[in-house]
């Protein structure tokens, strides 16, 4: 079976046990971990994991972080400026950037068709690597996780450390890690 696949059969198996209601944010959150070079093998099969999901009578819902930054780009005043000296970007992206993506997924984890049996998605999140950190997103929207929130994450998760990308230190979180070699009794 390839990884995708086995991702998904995995994945199934998981979101197919009964889900306890009383967990906090971050124990809602699903990291699908994946080697950063299946990221585009993965957009492609995309729709498996929506399949999936639907098979367990739960709702899906897709978050893209992928033009996350250029639309906030966009919207920012003296963004010629930033072009120009990039490294005036610095604390604008610590703040106002984590801030405008963490409002872009809470407002896919609280739209009104997603509720305490849906799933929301998010892929794209390599995307922001440079202008964010993932454990910082997903700090500010724990609170607004009622469902599930699915993160497709490319990198590795080892020792209960994850890496995006490979490139960084991990960090430890409460995610529910679904691997190619784990079970769907996490």
């Amino acid at each position: 079976m390839a990884r995708i696949e086995e991702l998904v059969a995995n994945y199934k198996a998981h979101i197919a046990a009964p889900w306890q209601r009383n967990l906090a944010g971050a124990q809602k959150t699903i990291f699908i971990v994946y080697p950063k070079v299946d990221e585009r093998r993965l957009r492609a099969r995309l729709e498996l994991f929506e399949i999936a999901t639907k098979e367990t009578n739960h709702s899906w819902h897709l978050f893209d972080f992928t033009s996350t930054f250029a639309r906030w780009m966009a919207e920012t005043d003296y963004r010629d400026e930033y072009f120009r000296e990039p490294s005036d970007l610095g604390m604008k992206l610590e703040n106002d950037f984590l801030q405008y993506a963490a409002g872009q997924l809470r407002n896919a984890l609280t739209d009104q068709n997603a509720d305490d049996n849906s799933i929301v998605a998010a892929y794209g999140v390599a995307s922001l690597f440079g202008f964010s950190r993932v454990s910082l997103l997903l700090k500010e929207v724990e609170q607004a996780i009622t469902g599930r929130l699915v993160l497709f994450f490319p990198g590795e998760y080892e020792n209960n450390n994850y890496r995006l990308l490979d490139a960084r230190d991990g960090w430890n979180y409460l995610a529910v890690p679904i691997t190619v070699h784990s079970g769907g009794d996490l």
